[in-house]
């Protein structure tokens, strides 16, 4: 049922690029509940990547739809500016990227023509055509790199992969533009937040599938590299909340957004194969060098205190049970193949 809230809200229109990922998925979703009219920006593939938010589509010819996707790339500057003015938005979410660190080292000039430069032309494109919007840009807690934790909005910039380095320069033009120009630009520094719909090849899901496929007898082993880095673990759907009420903040500024509890990848480890009954983990799991950065982060821990007194912002699913919503999800959703149904993401949003 909607409730207040989405009274508030109803008649914004808000443009998501990477609405096909992870958080552009749970963001449209949490958007849509609270009245928003939602536009989000797609790649045009020769393969279909909707599929975190097919179960939001409905047919345009329809009565009462509210969102809408439009072929865009961050690369191509002409069409962002074209779309912009063709929107005009009254909020833009700036969540396109290449995300995955590892994936950044091998090709890192294409990593920071989206991630890093992607942004600029987003900012860039609000400027020349002259709408006024306020803009979020999502950072990631990889930007400390090496600085020691807990790290929050005062805390250096040591970025470790080109990954890293691009979401820097992506936040420090955030800043310049908001500086320079006087717009709303706001940055959302997001430590790790995970779901069911998480990337495969991302090292929580790569954990939960391999649970799943172990207990189904499917698989034997599981690869991995640092089982001792830390990381703030918290739940996708807790970080989208943030990322709208970032943008409903009169001022524009830069906020961390964390659980503010470290938990290396051994523990989550620990938990998901006990969550599955097969006990031990390390009877399953073995390190490969080649999963090792070349550069390594030892621990990441956000200081989110910002965030709860200017935004009452507070995440809501602990550590254990975000490993247990992915384990749940992954069994679930192997189980379903084996009997031949077809479901692609949770879209439930558990939590």
């Amino acid at each position: 049922m909607l409730g207040a809230d989405h009274k508030i809200h109803e008649g914004r229109k808000a443009l998501i690029t990477g609405i096909t990922g992870q958080d552009g998925s749970y963001l449209a979703e949490h958007l849509l509940e609270l009245g928003y009219e939602v536009h989000g920006i797609i790649r045009r593939s020769s393969s279909f990547n909707t599929e975190r938010i097919d179960h939001l589509y409905r047919d345009s010819h329809e009565q009462g739809v509210r969102m809408f996707t439009h072929y865009g790339d961050l690369a191509d500057p002409a069409s962002l500016t074209h779309l912009i003015y063709k929107l005009q938005p009254d909020e833009i979410y700036n969540l396109g990227a290449q995300s995955h660190v590892q994936v950044s080292y091998g090709i890192p000039e294409y990593t920071f023509d989206v991630t890093g430069s992607g942004a600029l032309r987003v900012f860039d494109a609000v400027r020349e055509s002259g709408v006024v919007a306020r803009i979020y840009q999502a950072g990631s807690s990889e930007m400390y790199g090496s600085t020691p934790p807990p790290q929050s909005e005062s805390s250096p910039f040591h970025p470790r992969s080109p990954y890293a380095v691009a979401k820097v320069a992506a936040h420090m033009i955030a800043v310049n533009y908001r500086e320079a120009y006087g717009m709303h630009v706001s940055n959302g520094i997001l430590f790790n937040h995970e779901s069911p719909r998480r990337g495969e090849t991302f090292v929580t899901r790569k954990v939960t599938r391999a649970v799943a496929r172990i207990q189904a007898g499917l698989q034997d082993k599981l690869y991995l590299g640092n089982l001792d880095a830390a990381r703030d673990w918290g739940y996708a759907p807790d970080f989208a909340r943030a990322m709208q009420l970032i943008l409903a903040h009169d001022e524009p500024g830069d906020w961390v957004v964390a659980t503010g509890e470290m938990h290396t990848v051994r523990e989550f480890c620990k938990r998901a194969f006990e969550l599955a009954g097969l006990g031990d983990f390390e009877r399953y799991v073995e390190i490969d060098p080649r999963y090792f950065r070349p550069a390594e982060v030892d621990a990441l821990q956000g200081d989110a205190a910002k965030a709860r007194t200017e935004l009452a912002w507070e995440p809501e699913v602990t550590f254990d049970r975000l490993v247990e919503i992915m384990v749940e999800a992954d069994i679930a959703a192997l189980n379903d193949q084996l009997e031949g149904r077809v479901t692609r993401y949770s879209h439930e949003g558990t939590g």
